[in-house]
């Protein structure tokens, strides 16, 4: 029964368009969309700084010279008058104003307050908000220094040493610095999320073939036939589940291996992700038994997979992650299609067997009980 339904599967159309051409064409679509998000870099402009440093000391220079040397990012720094500096930089377009006080060297070093005046650019961007950025760092450290001249004069320290206590903190090194790190390596990129979240939303309309196939023949009158045959109670209805079940195995197994080559991400160990595939397959095929238990007909068993689908894929994460809290975080988490994108998140990781174990529980789990509660509804296709 499994090898001719097979066969009449594979000879259908319709199972390779479903199953196959419109997720992958669904993943192409969306990675256009959101894909772009996914790089982490950001392409900055080259950007013009309008700046007046009429400062006599070695400060106000050493701020213009690291905004002007920023690695990140081509920053061209023009010296103008301090009168000239928001006509210039609005005539211009440039990016950033600053405009530094004559004496800025003298109040760092000495610990006096100090202000310094940024003139935003009519167009300004992200460029420029970098640029604010810099200067508010620059100027934080500065500021080290007022507050070593202050802390040194509570503590009675003599006033000609306030000055080079000042200027050594605000010219020296931070005593923290902070590197860039990477995300959580149990977690997908944007782009493996939105594989994993298609190939299992998918997967739970591909197993659905199998209780179809059932259906189709009780309307037929085929079904009574099969069961007047000497088989054992159960083999029928175990054997369309199993159709499903391995075309869900397959036509996952193909998305995935397409979206890893033509998405260019990675899911981490084989033999670990075929493990994920039978457990998902496994939970997406036992709703087949309630589903089959249900319904009468081939449009209500459609109708019917096509909610369950929906509603676990998107809860599921299919399409954008669902953030949730208490109870509710709690019961998304069962989720089979959850589980599974978790469970793919961590076989990128370079996870093992033993990592899985959890994802894998509540797949397995959640066949277990969905078998289970198949078998306490009524039959109503029977009845009918």
């Amino acid at each position: 029964m499994v090898a001719n339904d097979l066969r009449q599967r594979i000879r259908d159309k319709s199972v390779f368009i479903f199953s196959l051409l419109v997720p992958l064409a669904l993943m192409g679509v969306l990675n256009l969309s959101f894909g772009g998000f996914d790089t982490g870099n950001v392409d900055l402009k080259p950007a013009v700084v309008i700046a007046s440093s009429e400062d006599s000391g070695q400060l106000g220079a050493a701020l213009l010279e690291a905004v002007d040397e920023l690695p990140v990012m081509d920053v061209t720094v023009r010296k103008v008058p301090a009168g000239h500096v928001s006509r210039e930089t609005k005539d211009t377009g440039a990016d950033l104003g600053i405009i530094l006080p004559a004496d800025f060297t003298t109040r760092v070093t000495s610990g006096q307050a100090l202000s310094v005046q940024l003139v935003e650019g009519d167009a300004a961007g992200v460029e420029t908000n970098v640029l604010i950025s810099v200067v508010d760092g620059l100027l934080e450290q500065f500021s080290a220094g007022t507050v070593t001249a202050e802390a040194g004069d509570i503590a009675g320290l003599p006033h000609q040493v306030l000055g080079g206590l000042a200027q050594q903190a605000a010219a020296g090194t931070p005593a923290l610095t902070l590197s860039e790190g990477q995300a959580s390596a149990e977690q997908l990129s944007l782009k493996g999320t939105l594989v994993a979240g298609q190939t299992g939303l998918f997967l739970l309309f591909t197993v659905g073939f199998g209780v179809l196939g059932l259906l189709a023949e009780r309307e037929e009158g085929t079904l009574f036939r099969l069961q007047s045959t000497p088989v054992a109670p159960g083999t029928i209805i175990a054997a369309k589940a199993l159709v499903g079940f391995v075309l869900g195995v397959v036509a996952t197994t193909i998305l995935l291996a397409a979206g890893s080559v033509l998405f260019g991400v990675s899911f981490g160990s084989p033999a670990v992700v075929a493990l994920l595939v039978l457990a998902v397959a496994a939970a997406a095929t036992s709703l087949t038994f309630i589903v089959a238990r249900l319904v009468r007909s081939a449009e209500q068993a459609n109708i019917a997979q096509s909610i369950i689908a929906m509603v676990l894929g998107i809860a599921g994460g299919a399409f954008f992650p669902i953030e949730a809290s208490g109870f509710l975080a709690a019961l998304m988490d069962l989720n089979p299609i959850a589980a599974f994108i978790r469970g793919l998140g961590i076989a990128s990781g370079g996870g093992d067997v033993a990592d899985i174990a959890v994802p894998l529980a509540v797949m397995l789990g959640f066949a277990a009980l969905a078998t289970l509660a198949s078998r306490l509804l009524p039959d109503r296709g029977a009845r009918a």
